[in-house]
């Protein structure tokens, strides 16, 4: 088995360092259009290996897809994020170019590849490979939801002083800071709603803390965050290879579920072997099917720049 990133930056490096260390396949390629960048990146992460105790092989290269040949998944990270002065189409056209390029050779190369998008942004990237790539649906998924899930855990735990282990929470919706959806009335805590715990106000500082999540770590940093999004990339890669089962929220092609068609959306999916296998309905009430409504007339909104 081979799985391949293509997208040898932060985030598209630390997918391939934790699928490494997951030994998820005994060959990672790491493919990248600068210059000796991948193979830098493949061989720091090798030089690895004897210390964290992995036996997984990186092969980096510079924009050879050929190495990429009988890839079972592919990740792809490529894009570039938005300059200053850049609107809001330039962006989703320079992204929509690359990632329609990398679509095609990805497949050129593994047509049977189930394909993982991450670049942004990701909603309308994933309906650009779904529309595009000629995949059934089921092949073409969005990892955006498992990220901003995480760090909706990671806020509750905040707040709650408990071990996010603990917790269990769903954030649906486009994967943008006024598109997501943190499923507050679903979240629980060891089988307790978290609505026990904490009040109608701290819920509420809770899911405003998750949906400007990357904004904050972008303001801290100075850049996007690559640590937890490479996590989530490798999370939903590791439940597709060893066949897991796992209700997942990822940006995925609807056909009416949740109100929605033509268009990708984070919503709970069945994770395995074959790619998403269904969608779960978690019944919203009114109030979170309107934020839903809003949410996709957003994504379509962004879906409108692109040219297909």
């Amino acid at each position: 088995m081979k799985i391949s990133v293509i997208g040898a930056g932060n985030v598209g490096a630390s997918v391939a360092e934790y699928i490494a260390m997951k030994e998820l396949a005994p060959e990672v390629v790491l493919l990248d259009i600068k210059e000796g960048f991948a193979e830098g990146k493949a061989m720091d992460l090798n030089q690895c290996a004897t210390l964290n105790g992995f036996n997984t092989h990186v092969t980096g290269t510079t924009n050879d897809y050929s190495k990429t040949a009988g890839s079972s998944v592919v990740v792809i990270t490529s894009g570039i994020p938005r300059k200053p002065g850049m609107t809001r189409e330039e962006l989703i056209g320079t992204n929509a170019g690359i990632v329609k390029s990398v679509t095609a050779n990805v497949l050129e190369h593994s047509p049977e590849a189930i394909i993982v998008v991450i670049s942004n942004p990701m909603d309308t990237m994933t309906y650009l490979s779904a529309k595009t790539s000629g995949l059934p649906k089921n092949r073409i998924i969005g990892m955006g939801g498992i990220l901003d899930s995480a760090r909706f855990k990671y806020r509750l735990s905040e707040a709650m002083n408990c071990n996010p282990n603990d917790l269990q929470g769903t954030v649906i919706g486009g994967h943008g800071d006024t598109t997501m959806i943190p499923l507050t009335r679903h979240a629980s805590y060891q089988s307790t709603p978290v609505s026990d715990h904490l009040s109608a106000e701290e819920l509420e500082n809770v899911s405003a803390a998750t949906m400007v999540g990357g904004a904050t770590l972008t303001k801290l940093l100075g850049t996007s965050a690559w640590y937890a999004p490479g996590a989530a990339g490798a999370a939903l890669v590791e439940a597709i290879v060893r066949d897991q089962k796992k209700v997942m929220p990822c940006s995925v092609y609807l056909e009416g579920e949740y109100g929605q068609s033509d268009i990708c959306m984070g919503v709970p999916v069945v994770i395995g072997k074959n790619g998403w296998e269904r969608i779960v309905d978690y019944k919203l009430n009114d109030e979170e099917q309107a934020k839903f409504n809003k949410s996709a007339e957003a994504v379509r909104n962004m879906n409108n720049a692109l040219e297909l």
